[in-house]
C-alpha cells in the first residue's frame, strides 16, 4: 500500500468498526464528528479540486474583504478566528470548532487577540482552477 494512502484507509477501517469491534481493535483510532451541515452549491462537475490549506494570522491581523464562490470549511487548531460576514453579527470561532464559510457573501475574517496566534485549516472543494477568494475591496 503507498504511504500517503496508509492514513485514509486506517480511517475507513476506523469507521467501519461497530459496536462488535474485537478487543483487539481497541488501539485503532476513531473519528470525532465535529462538524456536519448540508450545503447545496457544492461544484458539480465531473471533477472537483480540493484544496487544503493552513493560515496563521498574528495578533491583530485579518483577512482581505472577499467572497468564495463555493463554500469553505474553516477548522480552528489555535486561538480564535472572528468571522465578519456582511449583514451579520459578527461570529467567532475557537480552537477546535469548524465552521462553513457560505459562498456568495462578502467577509473578512479576524484576530482579534492582542497577543495570541491563531492558527487555522481551511478545505475548500471547488471547480477545477476555480480562485479561492474573489477579493472584494
Amino acid at each position: 500500500m503507498r504511504p500517503s494512502l496508509y492514513p485514509a484507509a486506517l480511517l475507513v477501517a476506523s469507521l467501519a468498526l461497530g459496536p462488535g469491534a474485537r478487543a483487539h481493535d481497541a488501539d485503532l483510532t476513531k473519528p470525532n464528528l465535529l462538524l456536519r451541515q448540508l450545503v447545496d452549491t457544492m461544484p458539480r462537475d465531473a471533477s472537483q479540486e480540493i484544496r487544503v490549506m493552513s493560515a496563521t494570522f498574528q495578533p491583530g491581523s485579518r483577512t482581505v474583504r472577499h467572497s468564495h464562490r463555493f463554500p469553505v470549511t474553516v477548522y480552528v487548531l489555535e486561538g480564535a478566528f472572528t468571522l465578519e460576514l456582511k449583514g451579520q453579527p459578527p461570529l467567532v470561532v475557537k480552537a477546535g470548532e469548524a465552521y462553513v464559510e457560505p459562498p456568495g457573501i462578502e467577509m473578512t475574517g479576524y484576530n482579534r487577540s492582542a497577543t495570541e496566534l491563531t492558527k487555522v485549516v481551511i478545505f475548500y472543494v471547488s471547480s477545477r482552477e476555480t480562485p479561492f477568494l474573489d477579493p472584494t475591496e
